[in-house]
């Protein structure tokens, strides 16, 4: 199918014939009036949409690559010449009216139908193009996407790739993202996942001076006697460090001065002698090699899920993400 006939079913969405053509709107008394627009307010309808996803103008236009102010004058513009308001604004929220919400249900589709469109393209094209954006939790970044993306960005220069770093439990769309990176076991069930690491080992890790001065606990009941560095989940929970040994599995909560969310933090701590983390076994390797920290209750060491990728189904597949999957899939930097 031709990108005219994706335009033209976001036309027809629209009320737009060939050229300008006329909008149907309700009136005040029950009376219709009909508006002329143009092809060229599909900008306005795009800058639209987007507000409407991430009920923000600052996020719509980091989105776009366009000012928040940029985008209000657009949205005044619009409303003006429909003679509707589509969104209701305060200081602290961004929603839709009635109105924006029967509106973004009708362009929602024909946008979508011209991106993908757009995006298959890519198949014309000597080399790929485009932008992808990611979400990813932080452990991701450095043991996943840190060893590819140099590769990567060498071997596909025109694709650009935005990604933000965020342990929180997301939803990655409505961030503006194209995909989301997360362990296995907190994907949302409403996303098509995809497995991009073997499963990671969990360790206990501490500095030798710490583990002199306090001793190696043997058992994981035995924490409760230590320092520990204890771990913040996405949402804001606090973890119980997880064990198993011979079938028996166990769920502890650590003592400990100090919560935090950032894996390099903790090593740094650990390093310290602050207290003992518990951490992917892959993000402890260089210190343990180094000999500043040291393994403690090696033997209840539990395996977890590794490193999913997902996205929404119902679209299609960006070619840059394509590539970036197969990519990682082909190096391997956490197996598979």
């Amino acid at each position: 199918m031709t990108s005219y006939v994706f335009l033209h079913s976001v036309y027809r969405a629209l009320g737009v014939e060939s050229g300008s053509a006329k909008l149907r709107e309700a009136g005040t008394g029950g009376s219709v009036r009909q508006m002329r627009i143009s092809r060229t307010d599909l900008a306005d309808y795009a800058y639209f949409l987007a507000l409407a996803k991430h009920r923000s103008f600052r996020r719509a236009g980091l989105e776009l690559g366009v000012s928040a102010s940029a985008l209000s004058h657009s949205l005044k513009g619009l409303e003006a010449r429909i003679g509707v308001r589509l969104l209701n604004r305060t200081s602290r929220s961004v929603t839709l009216t009635a109105a924006g919400d029967e509106l973004h249900g009708a362009l929602t589709a024909p946008f979508d139908a011209i991106g993908a469109a757009v995006e298959g393209l890519n198949r014309y094209r000597d080399e790929p193009a485009g932008r992808i954006r990611l979400n990813v939790m932080e452990q991701a970044s450095s043991l996943l996407l840190g060893p590819v993306l140099p590769v990567f960005i060498d071997r596909y220069p025109g694709i650009a790739v935005d990604v933000t770093i965020s342990n929180h439990l997301v939803d990655v769309v409505a961030q503006g993202a194209d995909a989301g990176i997360r362990w296995g076991g907190t994907v949302p069930e409403d996303m098509v996942a995809q497995r991009l690491s073997s499963d990671i080992r969990w360790v206990v890790v501490g500095a030798t001076g710490y583990l002199d001065r306090h001793g190696t606990p043997t058992h994981p009941r035995e924490l409760i006697e230590h320092q520990c560095l204890r771990i913040r989940l996405g949402d804001d929970s606090l973890y119980r460090w997880e064990f198993e040994k011979d079938g028996e599995e166990i769920a502890i909560e650590v003592p400990g001065a100090v919560s935090l969310d950032e894996t390099q933090f903790a090593l740094s701590l650990a390093a310290a002698g602050t207290g003992l983390a518990y951490l992917p076994e892959p993000s402890v390797a260089a210190l343990l090699a180094e000999g500043r920290l040291r393994l403690v209750l090696k033997d209840w060491a539990p395996l977890g899920a590794g490193f999913h990728i997902y996205y929404p189904g119902r679209r299609q597949l960006p070619t840059g993400l394509r590539l970036l999957i197969d990519l990682i899939r082909e190096l391997r930097p956490l197996g598979l």
